[in-house]
């Protein structure tokens, strides 16, 4: 094996991607809140006014000056400006969410209130104030949230607190699929020789939901087993996509045109092989775009569960690298059972979480077997040179999910 093919560190590996999409990563553009949710924040989220930006109500009831009983004169409704009280022993009725009027002194539940036969208003206000003060929750121009944030309906509320119309926002990565490998079906049962292509509905939907635009043009395949079958169906890819996934032909063997077709467009290795099982060999290349502007082509192997170890390992720090995000960070779990090391390489272990947080391995894990992962819930990472015993603590890379699936 020459030094160019000598297995890259796991965590090296996943840092070096992700900066490579970081250092590509588009220009800002706003979209309206309405089309906003999943993308990236682009810009710091800075308040455009004070948060309240009047003093405000927090209950139904009444808005008092001076000492009472106190005369009503008035109401005040949300969205109403309020007159200021002007005179002692005077009140309005506040509703929650209303202007509190200036010069008030206190406000009144109303369930903390009487009337009396000539509607004079009665009550003890309580010892904390009852409504909202300017600046409470943010002072104008302060930051609410950093640039590097994903979109979601609670960043979208903050915006729209915030007096955003629009947002700035990181391009979404458009991505393709390229299944190599014409001994493949792509319907019906398996048989006679031939493996149904489970590929190409998995992998788009992962990419989707990582935030990546997938359409449907954009998955191609099975590609003729021939090297210009390959440059020509990358070089497709490149044009219409950011990045282009493609599966299978990772080795060197007879049919495998990967390498030969890299060479032929000029790519850049970023990651050739990764010292992680299973997922061996994976690749990440870069390769010139006729704009200036670079695209990255994934290799990723072609047994099913390798496949989708080279997506949570290189394609997911990608794609988060060209949306701005930050690396995600991996939690730490307990193992319940014993979990084998891998020797020199990392093992990411299929696994599924207990309500407790507990990782418990999966059965069904072979690298082209698709069971254990769709009972998943992602994968313990066993360290080279090194095994976990149950009690153990690991770090765990999640698969990636829409928020609410498998909990």
């Amino acid at each position: 094996m020459s030094a160019e093919t000598i297995p890259l560190d796991w965590a090296k590996a996943r840092a070096l991607v992700f900066e490579a999409g970081r250092s590509a990563a588009g220009p800002a553009e706003a979209v309206p809140l309405s089309g906003a949710d999943g993308r990236t924040l682009a810009e710091p989220l800075v308040t455009l006014s004070d948060l309240p930006a009047f003093p405000t109500s927090s209950i139904d009831g009444w808005a008092v000056r001076g000492s009472g009983p106190w005369r009503p004169i008035g109401q005040v409704l949300a969205g109403n400006t309020a007159a200021p009280l002007t005179e002692d022993g005077t009140c309005v009725e506040i509703a929650t969410g209303a202007m509190v009027p200036a010069s008030a002194d206190a406000l009144i539940r109303i369930e903390a209130s009487t009337r009396d036969a000539e509607g004079l208003v009665s009550g003890t206000a309580r010892a904390e104030p009852e409504w909202r003060l300017p600046g409470d929750e943010a002072r104008r121009g302060e930051q609410v949230l950093p640039a590097g944030t994903p979109i979601d309906p609670a960043v979208l509320g903050m915006a729209a607190t915030c007096g955003y119309d629009t947002v700035p926002v990181r391009p979404q990565p458009r991505a393709a699929l390229l299944v190599f490998g014409d001994e493949l079906l792509t319907s019906g049962p398996p048989g006679n020789g031939r493996v149904r292509d489970s590929l190409s509905p998995l992998v788009p939907a992962w990419l989707r939901r990582s935030g990546a635009t997938v359409d449907p043009a954009a998955v191609r395949g099975p590609v003729q087993d021939t090297l210009e079958a390959h440059i020509a169906a990358i070089r497709q890819g490149l044009a219409e996509a950011d990045v282009v996934c493609t599966t299978g032909g990772t080795m060197h063997g007879p049919v495998d045109h990967l390498h030969p077709a890299l060479a032929a467009l000029g790519a850049e290795y970023i990651v050739n092989t990764v010292a992680v099982r299973p997922g061996f060999p994976m690749l990440l290349a870069r390769v010139p775009g006729p704009d200036g502007r670079p695209r990255f082509l994934a290799g990723l192997p072609g047994n099913p569960q390798s496949a989708v170890i080279a997506l949570v390992s290189l394609v997911a720090p990608l794609l988060a690298g060209l949306q701005g995000r930050e690396l995600p960070t991996l939690a730490q779990v307990e193992v319940t059972a014993p979990v084998p090391g891998r020797g020199g390489f990392t093992h990411l272990a299929l696994a599924s979480l207990d309500a407790a947080g507990r990782a418990t391995p999966a059965s069904h894990v072979g690298s082209s077997m698709l069971r254990g992962l769709a009972a998943a819930h992602g994968f313990v990472v066993i360290q080279p040179d090194t095994r976990a015993q149950a009690g153990d603590v690991v770090l765990f890379l999640p698969l990636a999910l829409l928020p609410g699936e498998r909990p």
